[in-house]
């Protein structure tokens, strides 16, 4: 299957071509750092392109001010990874081994040099892309997360950093790597905690705590207005932020949770083109995002956007209001908010969710239940890939389907591999009636309406993916709905834009919008059509 990016310990070194280096020259300006000197801070932002001349610099470990990894950073190479792109923030500090001279370039004028010169961005990306991967498979983060398995406010924090990427190191209460770090951060031993760097804590930690430490959640107060802003991560949001950067709009792309919305929970797509062995809809998702950000749109999560309403100063254009009460305005707006699952009525369900019941399948979940049996309510596309990936690590996979066969919906290549796999077991005409567990899931109950019997499943993971609810409940009366929820899209006179909605300037892409396809591939496609008809109502 593919991975986010290549491996680091792998890749042939490249270094930038002398006409590049000329280049990072004549627009930077030289600085020199004498041994033992820092050159970034964890938290700083993230926000010069910084080129090694002469001298070296090391990776430090801010828990003991030791050198984090082996190797260092010497002439003709550059600090930096992935996060340089969207203007996030370092997360390790760096310090000169010996005296060292560098070229200091401004983020904005490095992005505009890569734009104009796509060979040079190419080796940069892919060497930042690289460093990601190996900081998070090695946990090499100034990010440590001191807590147990079973505590969901630490499993909201860690699932929403492994979805987006964000490298952790995770320790469990009572370990001696744990009392050793809260004992550096001055907390009591027994306290879970998230530390950043040495003794820097986060208060009442959350996912949108980490975010704005990591330079996901970035301020928006004080910014021009963009000619985009589209609401939602999913693989059409990301496609149309990929080709609103690439046509020159000023984009915006605020997502409320994580980058790849339902797309982004599928370990395994394998019908994607161009992908043969499969790829992870996290990894397709977090690739696009790349791809938009080094093409200059930009991303914040997790922000959920409360209300739509048109300027009314006389200017075309929206004001998107967030739910903290900062405000954005934008010449055209694209809802790819997608859909969600829906909730089952189940005592209980609400107070389990995150400990034992999920809506999701990827690695961190797959971790709770192993050597474990799970169950998993639903007969789609996203059931079926969570069925053949849980089967890795669970003992036993149950999905339960309400009807007598598959969700029609179900690709053939998925269905034939549930009914040939001995670890999963599909029961028909099935449903579950009963949760077990106070604190966290133990068991659940499901009732056989064929046999008319019930039977009790002992398990610690419940995965619900059944039904879907368009996310519209921020868009008021400002667009047309049918009678489902789903945006109306492509009937009105005013724009021929098969996505256009009822408000001229607003546009609906992927599972929102009425009659689409729930496919990733279609979802990308709109996204990226759908920008050419911006772009006309932007520049008209």
């Amino acid at each position: 299957m593919e991975s986010l990016a290549q491996d680091l310990r792998e890749m042939q070194r490249t270094p930038l071509a002398d006409d590049h280096v000329a280049l990072l020259r004549e627009l930077g300006e030289e600085r020199t750092y004498p041994a033992g000197a820092s050159v970034v801070e964890v938290g700083e932002r993230m926000d010069e392109f910084i080129y090694c001349e002469d001298g070296r610099i090391e990776l430090v470990d801010p828990r003991t001010g030791e050198r984090a990894v082996e190797a260092t950073i010497g002439p003709t190479q550059y600090l930096g990874e992935i996060s340089f792109l969207n203007g996030g923030v370092w997360h390790m500090p760096m310090r000169a081994v010996e005296d060292t001279r560098c070229t200091v370039v401004k983020r904005d004028a490095m992005l505009d040099l890569m734009a104009r010169v796509p060979e040079m961005s190419d080796i940069i990306v892919n060497v930042f892309a690289a460093r990601r991967r190996r900081t998070f498979e090695e946990q090499n983060s100034a990010i440590t997360i001191i807590g147990s398995e079973q505590d969901g406010a630490l499993r909201r924090i860690e699932s929403f950093a492994s979805r987006n990427k964000i490298p952790i190191k995770r320790c469990t209460l009572g370990t001696e790597e744990a009392d050793t770090a809260l004992e550096r951060a001055g907390l009591p031993k027994d306290r879970p905690a998230v530390i950043l760097g040495r003794d820097k804590v986060i208060e009442n930690p959350s996912p949108q705590g980490l975010a704005r430490f990591v330079g996901l959640d970035l301020p928006l107060a004080g910014e021009d207005d963009f000619d985009v802003v589209i609401v939602g991560g999913g693989p059409s949001g990301i496609a149309a932020a990929v080709y609103a950067g690439a046509e020159g709009l000023s984009a915006l792309l605020i997502e409320d949770q994580v980058i790849g919305g339902q797309a982004g929970t599928s370990s395994r797509i394998e019908n994607y083109m161009g992908f043969p062995t499969g790829i992870s809809g996290a990894d397709l998702c977090f690739r696009g995002e790349m791809q938009a950000m080094r093409l200059g749109t930009r991303f914040v999560m997790p922000r959920r956007v409360a209300r739509l309403s048109p300027l009314t100063d006389g200017r075309k254009g929206f004001c998107i209001g967030l739910e903290d009460g900062e405000e954005v305005k934008a010449k055209a707006v694209i809802i790819a908010t997608g859909v969600q699952y829906r909730r089952l009525p189940l005592e209980g369900l609400e107070d389990l969710e995150g400990e034992g019941v999920y809506y999701a399948a990827t690695d961190m979940e797959a971790r709770y239940c192993h050597g474990s049996e799970a169950v998993i309510i639903g007969g789609g596309n996203s059931a079926g890939q969570a069925a053949m990936y849980l089967s890795r690590s669970a003992s036993h996979v149950h999905v339960l389907v309400r009807g007598k066969e598959l969700a029609s919906s179900m690709s053939a290549y998925l269905s034939s591999r549930l009914e040939q796999d001995p670890k999963i077991t599909v029961h028909f005409q099935t449903e579950c009636t009963d949760l077990h567990g106070t604190d966290k899931l133990e068991a659940v109950t499901i009732h056989k309406k064929d046999k008319g019997e019930d039977v009790r499943i002992e398990t610690p993971a419940l995965f619900v993916m059944v039904g879907a609810a368009p996310k519209v409940d921020w868009l008021g009366a400002c667009v047309e709905l049918d009678d489902k929820g789903f945006v109306v899209t492509g009937k009105f006179e005013h724009c021929p834009s098969f996505y256009a909605t009822s408000a001229p300037g607003v546009y609906a892409v992927g599972d929102v919008r009425s009659g689409s396809v729930k496919r990733v591939a279609s979802a990308v496609g709109e996204g990226s059509v759908v920008i050419s008809h911006v772009w006309n109502h932007v520049n008209g």
